[in-house]
Formats: C-alpha cells, sequence, structure tokens
C-alpha cells in the first residue's frame, strides 16, 4: 500500500507539472526561439499591406511579418485577419502572439499593449487620377470632393484645418473611396500614404491613380504584442534590423506597395526600433 500510495502521489505530481506547464505557454505561440507555430494578426483587406487572396497573403506587413516570424525560430505562421477595434482585445486574450497591421505607435494604445519597431513611417496623404496637375496637397481641396471611410477622422482634418470648402464623402470601406475616385465621381482620398500606395499598385489601377506624395501627419508603424513582454520586444527589434541591414525590408517594399510608383519618406524611412520598456 505505501508503494501504491507513493506511486499514486508521482502520478499527480507529473499530470500537475504537466497542466502547469501548458497553462504557461500561450495558445498563440511560444516565446522566441521555441520553435513550433505562431498566431500573426494582420489587415485581411488592405492591398499591398494586408490582404487575403484565395488561400494566400500578400503584403508588406505579411512580409515583414513573416521574416519577423522565421528570424524569431518559429516554424510556421498562422495569419487571424485583426480589425482595428478588435487590436488589444486579441493581444490580451493570447489569440494572436504578435500584430502587423498599420498599428500605429500611440501613446493611449500603449496604455494597453507593448510594441516592438517601428518598421515603417506614414503619414496622411492625398490619392488622385495619375492625370490631376490641380490637387496638390490638402490646402488645394477647396471646392472637391474629398472620400475617406465612415468614422475616420482623416477627413474633417482637411476641412478643419487645411481646405474648409472641401465636400466630404464617406463609405464604409476604402475601396468604395478608391472605385469612386477611379470612375470619377469623386476627386481625391484620404489615409495613410502607405495604404493608398497600396490601392494605387492594384492591377485595375494600374497607371491611373497617383499618391501627391505631400504627407501632413506622421504615423508610425509598430508591432502590437501583448503589454510588459520586454523579451519578445527586444527579439522583435533585433529582427527588424536585421531585416533592414540585410536588404530584406527594401525588397519586401519594393515588391508590394512599391509597385505603384510609391517611394517612401527616406528621412524617416527605414526606422530605428524604439528602446523595448
Amino acid at each position: 500500500m505505501p508503494f501504491l500510495k507513493a506511486l499514486a502521489a508521482t502520478a499527480s505530481a507529473v499530470v500537475l507539472g504537466a497542466s502547469l506547464t501548458a497553462c504557461a505557454g500561450s495558445p498563440a505561440g511560444g516565446d522566441p526561439g521555441t520553435g513550433g507555430k505562431v498566431i500573426v494578426g494582420i489587415k485581411f483587406d488592405q492591398p499591398g499591406l494586408g490582404l487575403k487572396e484565395g488561400d494566400g497573403y500578400t503584403g508588406f506587413d505579411v512580409e515583414v511579418a513573416k521574416y519577423v516570424a522565421k528570424d524569431l525560430g518559429y516554424t510556421e505562421v498562422e495569419f487571424k485577419e485583426t480589425p482595428s477595434a478588435q487590436r488589444e482585445t486579441l493581444l490580451a486574450s493570447d489569440q494572436v502572439k504578435m500584430i502587423f497591421a498599420t498599428y500605429s505607435i500611440t501613446d493611449d494604445r500603449k496604455k494597453k499593449v507593448s510594441f516592438g519597431g517601428p518598421y515603417f513611417q506614414a503619414g496622411q496623404d492625398l490619392l488622385v487620377a495619375a492625370a490631376n496637375t490641380a490637387i496638390t496637397g490638402p490646402e488645394t481641396l477647396n471646392g472637391k470632393k474629398l472620400c475617406s471611410v465612415t468614422g475616420s477622422t482623416s477627413a474633417k482634418k482637411i476641412q478643419d484645418q487645411f481646405a474648409n470648402q472641401v465636400q466630404l464623402q464617406e463609405y464604409d470601406t476604402y475601396s468604395k473611396c478608391v472605385d469612386a475616385l477611379a470612375s470619377g465621381s469623386i476627386d481625391a482620398v484620404t489615409t495613410d500614404n502607405v495604404i493608398l500606395a497600396g490601392f494605387a499598385a492594384q492591377a485595375q489601377y494600374a497607371g491611373k491613380l497617383k499618391v501627391v506624395g505631400k504627407t501632413f501627419s506622421t504615423e508610425r508603424y509598430g508591432v502590437g504584442i501583448k503589454m510588459g513582454d520586454t523579451k519578445l520586444c527586444n527579439a522583435i527589434n533585433t529582427s527588424l534590423a536585421k531585416m533592414v541591414t540585410d536588404g530584406s525590408w527594401q525588397k519586401a517594399l519594393d515588391a508590394t506597395v512599391g509597385k505603384s510608383g510609391f517611394t517612401p519618406d527616406t528621412a524617416v524611412n527605414p526606422p530605428k526600433p524604439d528602446a523595448c520598456a
């Protein structure tokens, strides 16, 4: 009987230890260097950045995510759609390990999540017809029809700060704004320059649309991670620096949004990652 009790106690300890080990790991992926699968959040509807096409994914965010995940030692990447309003929740609940989704680093967001990077610096800009020479910046939009998505502050910012006579048009997606621009029913679309370049790079708009190239905001895209994970943050920053130095960052940009002729501001790109806190 003493032997059986000891055996049972040992078995219980083994089961408990296994349970604790399982609980300690994140369902979205283990620590850098542990291998296995990692779940990464991206956008599914941003051409040139994060776009789901059939069973595949394309875009600059996707390429950066794949590079970093491989460099961190993960052997499989699963992409999960992360709408803007759900990003913090998906990180906090361990549904994703990292987010590469035009996720601007802001002081308010840093109260809820941590960031690696930034890996790109964008700015608000305008998308117009390729032949348009009248619109050269936000201050030239008086009397013009400007489109942005419902709930966005981008178009209202132009109306309040640059052109109070601009006519605002809102749709629920940027793709509808771009379609309206291509058909000639509106004069310009506004959001971040790299997002606009992604739309302009699509085959159906080739040679028809252009980014004006006069930014008037600063948007620093970071890698969203769970609050306080400095180990992962430092590993991501090391990978991003490596991606720049070995030429992979530029190659990824050229192969995605670069197809539209878009050239980022080289004074701030590629950006240096912030120190992890």
